[in-house]
Parts: structure tokens; sequence; C-alpha cells
């Protein structure tokens, strides 16, 4: 289980499909973004904001 010595306050994605339900959720602590899914609340990522901007980049089809 993810714990943070103080609440972290997390903001769903606009892509969380019709029910809400599937969410990726997003927040910031200090100098890491913090990424979970929302139904397995308890599994944290963090990344630097660096390295999630060259992550996302490298997701994002070529146009």
């Amino acid at each position: 289980m993810s714990t943070f010595p103080v609440p972290i306050c997390w903001q769903k994605s606009s892509f969380s499909g019709v029910d809400g339900e599937d969410c990726i959720e997003l927040a910031v602590h200090e100098t890491q973004v913090l990424i979970r899914e929302s139904d397995v609340p308890d599994t944290v990522i963090t990344a630097s904001p660096t390295r999630l901007r060259v992550f996302l980049a490298a997701l994002k089809p070529e146009r």
C-alpha cells in the first residue's frame, strides 16, 4: 500500500470512459508526478516530469 506523509490530491483523466471507470489518475508530490489506476489505487508509479514527458512523447503517434 502506498502511503504519503501528506494528503494527495488526485486528478482523474478526462478520458476516463463512459462510466468513469478504468481511470488513470495523476497527482504531484514534491518533485514527482504520481500515477495510478483508479481501480487499483494502492499501486502508484512515480516519475519526474521530464521522464514522464519523454515517455508520453514516445507513445504519441507521429503526425
